[in-house]
């Protein structure tokens, strides 16, 4: 199955991202192997860059480099599929400053929402940074279920128990992109993160 086939955005509504930059994962995945989606902030400005880009992208990059930190003897975004690992972001355009409006948010989680439904074998759902967050709350309250991950600082409330729909629900810290390399600290946590979420696989 290519999710983008299956996930769309039609009207474009939202007006502080780069709609030139809009990417929903391409990929061949087969629904019912994956059990881990992990959803980061927001598509690339070089659509070179995605995940699933050919070549050396740099989101493929630092996600390998942050599954390895956790054990994982991947070297790929094709190796982490393979795992049973679904990569998206929640705002499927890119940014156009550093911060992402509530709405546009709100907006796109729509479409994540459809995307995650794909996946009847869920067993958590990573929530890199505030914006992936701030989506799977929007998707929670949409469902009648309020706020799954609670307000206040990623380094305060990760490591909680958060689920959703019998889902495990991990926040934590982005780990696509250039800043991936600078934070040590959240390199850590991250890995932790991914560490933790791995561990559902083998049950």
């Amino acid at each position: 199955m290519r999710v983008s086939k299956c996930v769309r955005c039609e009207a474009f509504p939202c007006a502080d991202v780069r709609h030139e930059c809009y990417v929903v994962p391409g990929a061949e995945v087969e629904p019912k192997k994956i059990a881990i989606a992990m959803i980061a902030e927001a598509a690339p400005a070089d659509p070179g860059d995605y995940y699933y880009a050919k070549g050396k992208p740099l989101f493929q990059e630092t996600t390998v480099q942050a599954f390895r930190d956790a054990g994982a003897d991947v070297s790929s975004v094709r190796d982490i599929v393979k795992l049973g690992v679904y990569l998206t972001t929640a705002v499927k355009c890119g940014k156009t400053v550093y911060g992402i409006k509530a709405g546009t948010v709100q907006e796109c989680s729509l479409l994540l929402e459809q995307e995650l439904a794909l996946f009847p074998k869920l067993k958590a759902i990573m929530l890199m940074g505030d914006v992936a967050i701030k989506a799977m709350n929007y998707i929670a309250k949409r469902a009648g279920a309020g706020r799954v991950i609670p307000a206040g600082s990623t380094y305060k409330i990760r490591g909680g128990c958060y689920c959703y729909r019998g889902i495990q629900v991990y926040p934590s810290y982005l780990q696509a992109g250039p800043s991936f390399f600078i934070e040590k600290s959240k390199r850590k946590m991250i890995a932790e993160d991914i560490g933790n979420a791995l561990t559902l696989l083998t049950h």
